[in-house]
C-alpha cells in the first residue's frame, strides 16, 4: 500500500528541467504585462493633462449707443435711380438737336430728329399702292355686279328657253309643229344654260379679284404703318421727364440704336444721357461683415467731397441681395430725402449709418453692456456661445447676442462680465479641456 502511493507521488512530481523552465518563465510574463498597463496609464494622464494653447480676452462694460450714434461709414458716389442714355430705334444721321447739358426734358418731348426724306417718301410709296389696291376693289366690286346682272339675265333667258321647250313639246306631240321647230327650241335651251354658266364663271372671277384686291389692300395698309413708324422714329423723344446730364452726339453725326445696360462713358451712337434728379441716391459698397449692422430704412447721413461741410439726410432704401466676390463687399443704396441744386450724379460721398431708435430708449438711456469681440463668439451645434476659462480648463457658456459695434457684440444674456474667455475659439477647445495661456 505504502509503495504504491509512493509511485503516485512520484507521477505526479515534474522533471527537474521542466519545473526550472516554468519558474523561470513565470516572472517575465508579469514583468510584460506590468510595463503594457504602466505605458497605457502614462499615455492616458498625458493625453488628459495636455493644455490646448489660447490666447484670452475679457469683456468690457459700455454703455449702449444712443440713437443717431454712428454705426459705419462707406463711401460711394451719387447716382439717378431713374437715368438712361437716349439714342434713336433706327440708324440714321442726326438732323436737329434742341438741348444741351443741364437742359431739363419732358417725357414724350421731341428734342432730336434725324434725317427722314428717305422715310417720308416710303411712306407715301406705300400710301400711293394703298390707294390703288383701293381703286382695284373699286373695280372688282362694280365687275361683281355686273357679272350678278349677267347671270340674272341668263337666267332668266334659261328659264324663258325652257318653258318655250315646253309648249314645243306640246304641240309636237298633237303633230301641229314640225320636229325642226322642236330641235330649235331644245338648241335655244342648251344656248341659254351655256349662258349661265359663262356668266356664273365671270362672277366666280370677279369675287376671286375683290378677294386679290382685299389682300393688297391689307398689305398696303401695313407697309404704310410700318413706313410711318420708321418716319416717326426719326422723332427723338424723352422717354422720362429729366435732365440732360451730357450730349453724346452733334447735328451732323450718324446714330444708331444701342443696347440695355451701356455704360454712360463708352456708349457709342447715343445721343444724350438723361437723369431724373429728383430721384438722387448714393450707392456704397459695404465689407460683407458690416452687412448684418444694417437694417431697412435705417436712417443715415450723406456727405459729399465737393460740399464738406453740408450734411444730407438719407434713409437706406436697399441691401443689394448678392456680394462682390472679388472685393467681399455688398452694394447699398441710400435714398437722400433732402435733395438739393448742389448734389450731381456721379459726386463722390460718403454715408455714415446712424444706431436706429430703440422703443425703450428712454428707459436704456444710462444702461449698460457687455461688450466681447466678435472672434469669442461661436455657434456649435446650433447654439450661440462663448468659453471661459474656470480653474484652467474650457466651460461653454451659452449666450444672447445684441447689436454689433465694428469688430465687437453686445451680450444680452449669459455672462456676467468678468469672465476670462477664449479670444478665437478653435475646434480642439472643447468643454473640459485643458487650457493654457499664451505667453
Amino acid at each position: 500500500m505504502a509503495d504504491d502511493l509512493k509511485d503516485d507521488l512520484a507521477s505526479l512530481r515534474l522533471p527537474p528541467e521542466e519545473g526550472r523552465r516554468s519558474r523561470r518563465r513565470r516572472p517575465r510574463v508579469w514583468l510584460v504585462l506590468g510595463a503594457v498597463v504602466l505605458l497605457a496609464a502614462v499615455a492616458a494622464w498625458g493625453v488628459s493633462t495636455r493644455a490646448v494653447e489660447v490666447e484670452v480676452i475679457t469683456p468690457t462694460i459700455e454703455a449702449l449707443a444712443p440713437a443717431g450714434a454712428p454705426v459705419l461709414t462707406a463711401s460711394g458716389y451719387v447716382v439717378a435711380r431713374r437715368r438712361a442714355v437716349v439714342s434713336a430705334k433706327i440708324q440714321g444721321r442726326l438732323a436737329e438737336l434742341h438741348v444741351e447739358e443741364g437742359a431739363r426734358v419732358e417725357e414724350g418731348a421731341i428734342f432730336a430728329k434725324l434725317e427722314s426724306a428717305d422715310f417720308h417718301a416710303a411712306v407715301r410709296r406705300a400710301q400711293a399702292q394703298l390707294e390703288r389696291a383701293n381703286a382695284q376693289i373699286v373695280t372688282a366690286e362694280a365687275q361683281v355686279k355686273a357679272s350678278s346682272a349677267q347671270v340674272r339675265r341668263t337666267e332668266a333667258d334659261l328659264a324663258e328657253a325652257r318653258r318655250q321647250l315646253g309648249v314645243s313639246e306640246r304641240l309636237s306631240a298633237d303633230k301641229l309643229i314640225p320636229t325642226d321647230s322642236l330641235d330649235a327650241a331644245r338648241s335655244r335651251v342648251a344656248v341659254a344654260d351655256a349662258a349661265v354658266t359663262q356668266a356664273m364663271a365671270e362672277l366666280d372671277r370677279a369675287q376671286t379679284d375683290i378677294a386679290r384686291a382685299e389682300a393688297e389692300r391689307t398689305q398696303a395698309e401695313a407697309e404704310v404703318r410700318y413706313n410711318e413708324a420708321l418716319f416717326q422714329n426719326t422723332n427723338i423723344r424723352a422717354p422720362f421727364t429729366g435732365t440732360v446730364v451730357r450730349k453724346m452726339a452733334e447735328v451732323g453725326e450718324s446714330v444708331a440704336p444701342i443696347p440695355p445696360g451701356v455704360n454712360i462713358s463708352t456708349a457709342s451712337g447715343a445721343i444724350v444721357a438723361l437723369a431724373d434728379l429728383d430721384t438722387l441716391e448714393v450707392e456704397v459698397d459695404v465689407a460683407e461683415a458690416n452687412v448684418a449692422r444694417l437694417s431697412q430704412d435705417q436712417a443715415a447721413e450723406v456727405v459729399v467731397e465737393a460740399f464738406p461741410d453740408s450734411k444730407y439726410k438719407g434713409v437706406l432704401r436697399q441691401v443689394i441681395p448678392t456680394a462682390d466676390r472679388t472685393r467681399a463687399t455688398v452694394m447699398v443704396k441710400v435714398t437722400i430725402l433732402d435733395k438739393d441744386a448742389n448734389l450731381k450724379p456721379e459726386m463722390s460721398a460718403k454715408v455714415t449709418f446712424l444706431e436706429p431708435a430703440r422703443p425703450d430708449s428712454a428707459a436704456a438711456a444710462d444702461k449698460k453692456a457687455i461688450v466681447v469681440p466678435q472672434a469669442a463668439v461661436v455657434t456649435r451645434d446650433g447654439a450661440t456661445q462663448v468659453f471661459a476659462i474656470v480653474n484652467d480648463a474650457a466651460v461653454a457658456k451659452p449666450v444672447k447676442t445684441g447689436p454689433t459695434r465694428q469688430d465687437r457684440v453686445v451680450i444680452e444674456e449669459g455672462l456676467a462680465g468678468d469672465e476670462r474667455l477664449v479670444a478665437r475659439p478653435s475646434d480642439a477647445v472643447q468643454p473640459g479641456v485643458r487650457l493654457r495661456t499664451k505667453g
